[in-house]
């Protein structure tokens, strides 16, 4: 099994960042980000690849620098309060193949010293795919409780994200799902360890937590008519 090609140094990168988030200690230390973390991460994605064709085939990632499926340390700063320059983790975004034309479900893998994730699902989905999630959790409750309480899904997975305060327009406050029908976020979480990242099974071990998220990530793909 060859090593991870994710180290400790990657996570000792971003700790360091956080206490040093400004444009002249990055500057400085740009080529450590070049080969600890940037350059680490992109070949993680290089070797998620190949067994993803077999574990989920609709997903797919794009091993590059720079447009690929590493997503930016720049900020956004424009809106925010925080004006801090950089990211203080690392995202990997794994997409459905569909997703330049629909907003389709995916994954993606965050790492971030002492929060280390997989988060599958839809974050935030737009008006009609959040719709349609809705839709098909009350015309098929049966099905969306069989994918949400599957038993590999839950030892690994816990639903996430937020909820409405009252219920959506198109469904009665006394609705039997409406605790689902309420979500804005149809995402769950698999917590990971830096230990687990930076071992020989680093791959497998996402791979792993891949195919558990399949029974939820099938339903949310069903419901907006693209396969999974």
């Amino acid at each position: 099994m060859p090593e991870s090609p994710l180290s400790p140094k990657l996570f000792r990168f971003l700790r360091e960042l956080k206490k040093n988030n400004n444009r002249d200690w990055f500057a400085e230390n740009k080529p450590r980000y070049e080969n600890d973390v940037r350059g680490p991460a992109v070949e993680l994605v290089t070797r998620l690849e190949k067994p993803l064709m077999k574990a989920a085939p609709m997903l797919c990632v794009v091993p590059k620098g720079h447009g690929g499926s590493v997503m930016r340390i720049y900020r956004d700063t424009r809106f925010g309060k925080d004006k801090t320059p950089y990211k203080t983790n690392v995202g990997i975004s794994i997409r459905h193949q569909a997703d330049k034309n629909i907003h389709a479900p995916g994954v993606y893998l965050h790492l971030e010293p002492g929060d280390c994730f997989i988060g599958a699902g839809s974050w935030r989905p737009a008006s009609p795919q959040l719709a349609a999630f809705r839709n098909a959790i009350a015309q098929d409750s049966k099905a969306w409780i069989k994918a949400r309480d599957q038993k590999a899904f839950r030892e690994t997975f816990s639903l996430a994200g937020e909820k409405l305060k009252t219920s959506p327009r198109a469904f009665d406050k006394d609705h039997p799902m409406i605790e689902d029908l309420r979500r804005i976020d149809f995402i769950a979480i698999a917590p990971l360890a830096e230990k687990e990242l930076c071992g020989p099974d680093a791959v497998a071990i996402i791979i792993d937590r891949i195919k558990k998220a399949k029974p939820m990530l099938s339903f949310l793909c069903d419901a907006i008519g693209v396969p999974y």
